[in-house]
C-alpha cells in the first residue's frame, strides 16, 4: 500500500504546500490539490487543466508584461533544469480575493530511470512576510511621532542624492529645533511635552507630501525635512510659512525666555548634489546653520545655498 500510486498522491494532497512537477522543457505532468486551489484563487492565471500545459511558458508570457517575479522564477527554473544549481529559492507576492499574499517558491529537480524532471513547491509566508514587514516598520519609524526615523532618513537622502545627481536638481534640508523644548517638559509635564511633539509631528509631515520628500524625527526635538527638487526660494517659502503658522498658533511655552509661546530655529541649506559633494555636506550645512539660530537668539530661519557655481547666499529671518 505504502508504494502505491494512491497513497503517494493521498500524501501529496494532504501537504499544505502546492506542488507542481514540470519536464525539463516546462511540460505540466502533475499537481496536487493544494496547487489546483492556488491556481483556482489567483487573480489572472489560468487554473482549469494544468497537466499537460507548459509551466515556463506561462512564465514567460507573464514576464512579457514585465513581471519581475515571473522573469526571476523563470530564469531559477532553467538554472535547476540545467543543472547549474541544485535548488532555487524565490519569494514572491500573489493576489488573493481580498488581500495580497506572499510565496515561497523552491524548485528542486530529481531522477526517476535515467529521465530528467523537476518539483516545484510553493509554501504560503504570508505571516512570516507580514511579521517582517511589521519588523522592518518599526526599525525606520520614530515609535513616538510615527514619522520616519534618522535612519530612515538618512537611507532615503542618499537614495534621493543619487537620483538628484543624475537630474541635477537642487536637494533642500530643512533641520528644526523646538526652542527651549526642556521648559515645555519642566512646566507642563512631559505628557504634555509629548502631546507637543505628535502636534508638531503632524504639522511638519504635511510640508513633506510627494514622494521625493521625507519629514523625519532626527533627534529628540529635533526634525528633518527634505525637500525634493526644490531650490533655495522654494525651501525658505516653505520654511517661513511653517514659523509663521507656528507662532500664530501661540502655543504655550510661558517660561521660555525667548517668547511665551513655542517658536522654532531652523537651519535650512540647498545643494545641487555632484559628484564632487556629498549628502553629509548637506546634513553639516543645515545643521551648522540651525545652530547658529540657536546660539543667536533662536525664533529664526538661517538659510544658505550651494549653487551649481558652488557660490553661497546667506539669508536669515526672524519674527
Amino acid at each position: 500500500m505504502i508504494n502505491s500510486y494512491n497513497f503517494v498522491k493521498s500524501v501529496l494532497d494532504s501537504t499544505t504546500e502546492s506542488i507542481v512537477v514540470i519536464e525539463p522543457n516546462g511540460k505540466i505532468i502533475y499537481v496536487n490539490s493544494s496547487w489546483d486551489s492556488l491556481g483556482a484563487t489567483s487573480t489572472g492565471v489560468l487554473y482549469q487543466g494544468w497537466v499537460g500545459m507548459n509551466y515556463l511558458q506561462v512564465c514567460d508570457d507573464a514576464a512579457r508584461e514585465n513581471d519581475r517575479f515571473a522573469i526571476k522564477a523563470a530564469a531559477g527554473i532553467r538554472k535547476v533544469s540545467r543543472a547549474e544549481q541544485d535548488i532555487y529559492y524565490l519569494d514572491y507576492p500573489c493576489d488573493g480575493p481580498t488581500e495580497q499574499r506572499w510565496f515561497m517558491m523552491r524548485v528542486t529537480r530529481f531522477s526517476v530511470e535515467s529521465s530528467q524532471f523537476l518539483v516545484i513547491s510553493h509554501q504560503d509566508i504570508t505571516e512570516r512576510k507580514v511579521a517582517e514587514e511589521q519588523i522592518e516598520k518599526l526599525a525606520r519609524t520614530d515609535e513616538m511621532t510615527g514619522l520616519a526615523n534618522r535612519r530612515c532618513f538618512e537611507e532615503f537622502l542618499r537614495n534621493q542624492w543619487k537620483r538628484s545627481a543624475r537630474t541635477k536638481t537642487p536637494l533642500s534640508l530643512a533641520l528644526i529645533d523646538i526652542d527651549h523644548f526642556k521648559m515645555i517638559n519642566d512646566t507642563y509635564g512631559h505628557s504634555i511635552g509629548d502631546k507637543y511633539l505628535k502636534f508638531l509631528s503632524s504639522s511638519f509631515s504635511q510640508l513633506a507630501n510627494r514622494p521625493e520628500d521625507i519629514c523625519a524625527r532626527y533627534g529628540g526635538d529635533e526634525f528633518a525635512i527634505l525637500l525634493g527638487d526644490t531650490d533655495q526660494i522654494g525651501g525658505k517659502l516653505v520654511m517661513e510659512r511653517l514659523v509663521e503658522n507656528i507662532r500664530n498658533l501661540k502655543i504655550p511655552n510661558e517660561n521660555a525666555p525667548t517668547k511665551p509661546i513655542l517658536t522654532l530655529s531652523i537651519g535650512l541649506s540647498t545643494m545641487y548634489p555632484n559628484k564632487t559633494n556629498h549628502y553629509e555636506n548637506l546634513i553639516l550645512s543645515a545643521n551648522n546653520l540651525m545652530c547658529s539660530v540657536k546660539n543667536s537668539g533662536r525664533d529664526a530661519i538661517a538659510v544658505t545655498s550651494l549653487e551649481k557655481n558652488h557660490g553661497v547666499l546667506n539669508f536669515k529671518s526672524r519674527g
